[in-house]
């Protein structure tokens, strides 16, 4: 069970092209302390959205206020759009992926995407890098939770028609992919490509291409 932003799509360099190419259009500058700026914010409204505290949509806005923009609903989503447009265009695959989803093929083994996300956009995602087929895809649309919940991963496991101690789950967010999973009686390794650890997780890969010690 595979996440998807930050495991299979690069999200973090696609949201790099997207402000550049973004932010002038609304009178902002593309520098690095603007796109850290971006992320933490995003990262402090989508935990709110994980905590089931606003909805997915009510996060983007709040987002744009914070960085700025004071404007109504209509408006802000607006703004956003233009955002999106940039993001799904830069939105790609990562380099190991078409290998380590060979090496799942060659093992017979089933696939599947838990994500946290809009439904809509991640199953978007999947198809524009030619995943669609990957498997079944559940977001927290599908779920009514959404990661570290450990009921996430085993309301995606019970609608897989598998049992938790049969799936492995793999991403790169420790405290979602790993511990939320683990705390749900799956099995877990850590894809950490950035080598931020932590250290001490035993079961940790550094690229898709080292997951056949695990298959």
């Amino acid at each position: 069970m595979f996440d998807l932003d930050g495991t299979l799509g690069d999200h973090d360099s696609s949201v790099e092209t997207a402000l550049k190419a973004w932010l002038p259009t609304v009178g902002m500058v593309a520098d690095d302390e603007a796109i850290a700026r971006w992320h933490a914010v995003a990262e402090k409204h989508l935990a709110a959205w994980r905590r089931r505290e606003v909805d997915y949509a009510e996060q983007r806005r709040r987002r744009l206020r914070e960085l700025g923009f004071p404007y109504g609903e209509e408006a802000l989503d607006l703004i956003f759009a233009g955002y999106l447009v940039e993001y799904e265009k830069a939105y790609h695959a990562y380099d190991d992926v078409a290998e380590a989803l060979a090496l799942v093929a060659a093992k017979g083994l089933k696939t599947a995407v838990l994500t946290n996300g809009a439904a809509t956009q991640q199953r978007g995602k999947l198809a524009r890098m030619g995943l669609a087929d990957l498997g079944p895809v559940w977001t927290p649309d599908d779920l009514g939770m959404a990661k570290p919940d450990p009921g996430a991963f085993r309301g995606a496991v019970a609608r897989w028609g598998l049992r938790p101690g049969e799936v492995l789950s793999l991403g790169d967010r420790h405290d979602l992919d790993v511990l939320a999973a683990r705390a749900a009686g799956l099995r877990a390794v850590h894809l950490d490509r950035l080598g931020i650890g932590p250290a001490d997780e035993p079961h940790r890969i550094g690229s898709l291409r080292d997951l056949a010690d695990y298959l």
